[in-house]
């Protein structure tokens, strides 16, 4: 292991052991291990086993996980946790999650167990994480009664930096993370199926990848739009169809969305949004 790494692997361990330490002195006795099933939740996993501190690795089922994720997660020890209510449940009572409106974070998994967490956070995988994570522990408020000391002992740690220490340790991975060669691929992420707040071409990549999600958004549409008929999405779409092809491929645009498939354009040709799915995710819809 190079010396870099191994300064940033003794860092990491004695965070850990240090958080373990506080919660211990506060009355928590095992400090929350947020296990994702990705890599980075596999590598704060393996830091956590070496610093010998005691721990409940938790997963949060959002039950539109990718395929193997609930195995790995069992596989490693994690704890399931399930959600009250599912994806297609939340869609029906707030409609599609946006970036703005991320209720399926909230619901599924920015939920608290204990009062001391350790996560897989790493700035390098974002400017908006670079900015808000410029320290290794932070207090993360979800109410004024549901307060957790977060901990992030790889803040600091590059692609390659996981890379080699999964090597070095000879940790199994999510299958998504091997490529055909069974080689590790770290640019890959174990990010829920259509998740809003991936690009424009990695969702719709997403959804061709799982068409199944597309069937779930549209039933659930469906239902969002039953039962809001006063919404302000319901005056702009007709249709779940309409209602998914407004969301994912105009990006709540309605101006795009009218010249894309309401007929506002050239040929005045207005889209048949049910059989543009059909056609695009090789899906078909029950009547």
């Amino acid at each position: 292991m190079r010396e870099e790494l191994q300064k940033k692997v003794d860092r990491a361990i004695k965070l850990i052991q240090s958080a373990s330490k506080i919660a211990a002195e506060n009355g928590c006795p095992e400090i929350e291990v947020a296990y994702s099933s990705g890599k980075d939740s596999d590598v704060i996993l393996e830091l956590t086993k070496m610093a010998g501190v005691p721990y409940r690795a938790i997963h949060h089922c959002t039950t539109i996980d990718v395929a193997g994720t609930l195995k790995h997660a069992e596989d490693n020890g994690a704890e399931i946790m399930r959600p009250k209510k599912n994806f297609l449940q939340l869609i029906a009572y707030y409609g599609f999650p946006s970036r703005m409106n991320r209720h399926c974070c909230t619901n599924l998994k920015e939920i608290k167990v204990l009062d001391y967490a350790i996560l897989g956070i790493r700035a390098e995988e974002s400017n908006k994480r670079k900015e808000r994570y410029k320290e290794p522990e932070q207090c993360r408020v979800y109410s004024k009664k549901k307060k957790v000391r977060q901990y992030f002992p790889i803040l600091d740690w590059t692609k390659e930096d996981l890379v080699e220490f999964i090597e070095e340790r000879g940790i199994k991975l999510h299958p998504l993370y091997y490529d055909e060669d069974g080689n590790i691929d770290a640019t890959r992420r174990l990010g829920c199926m259509g998740c809003p707040l991936q690009s424009y071409r990695q969702r719709i990549e997403s959804f061709k990848n799982h068409p199944n999600m597309v069937k779930l958004y549209v039933r659930g549409g469906g239902y969002y739009l039953d039962k809001h008929p006063n919404s302000k999405i319901a005056s702009l779409v007709k249709d779940a169809y309409e209602f998914f092809c407004f969301d994912v491929f105009c990006e709540r645009s309605n101006t795009r969305f009218q010249e894309e498939f309401g007929g506002n354009n050239l040929f005045g040709e207005k889209v048949d949004c049910k059989q543009f799915l059909e056609d695009y995710f090789k899906i078909k819809f029950k009547d």
